[in-house]
């Protein structure tokens, strides 16, 4: 049975995990509309990943007896400077999840839920990744400047699988 403290924590998470989710879908919108169909599909995959990442916290708080939430998001912005802002912006808002994880973590620790600690590694590590995968966009952008955006638009697919493991055999 999941404690009340830990459903309304993880709760709040499904909020912040279906936000990312609208929010990547109105940056890969904005993108797309501006002619850049390879950010606009690597956003649209991102914001597949915080969808997904919602519904774990809604199966699990449902599987461990509690009741998940599913709250209202608040609209997110529907334009952007340009795309270096954009990925700041990712990475910002990366940053921002991560603390969330910790301050599950940091609460399912003092309360002594054992089985949430364990469940939330998965995530501890999924944000690393994420942090590392959307440096690794702002570092390229700042690589190729302002004026190369053409091939870096077709080339940004490549660089997540890249770095993702080989699928065993």
């Amino acid at each position: 049975m999941i404690k009340k403290s830990v459903e309304d924590i993880c709760n709040r998470q499904i909020q912040r995990e279906g936000y990312s989710s609208i929010l990547y879908l109105a940056m890969a919108s904005w993108a797309e509309t501006k002619g850049y169909s390879g950010i606009a599909a690597w956003l649209y995959q991102q914001a597949e990943e915080e969808k997904m990442h919602m519904l774990k916290f809604v199966s699990y708080i449902n599987e461990r007896g509690g009741h998940a939430i599913l709250p209202a998001f608040e609209q997110p912005p529907s334009t952007f400077s340009d795309i270096p802002t954009l990925f700041d912006q990712v990475l910002e808002h990366e940053q921002y999840i991560t603390e969330s994880i910790n301050e599950i973590v940091a609460m399912v620790s003092k309360e002594k839920d054992f089985a949430t600690l364990n469940w939330i590694q998965w995530f501890v590590s999924e944000q690393v990744e994420e942090e590392a995968a959307v440096q690794e966009i702002i570092d390229k952008l700042r690589l190729v400047g302002t004026h190369n955006m053409y091939m870096f638009d077709r080339d940004i697919l490549s660089l997540r699988a890249e770095g993702e493991p080989e699928a065993e055999g």
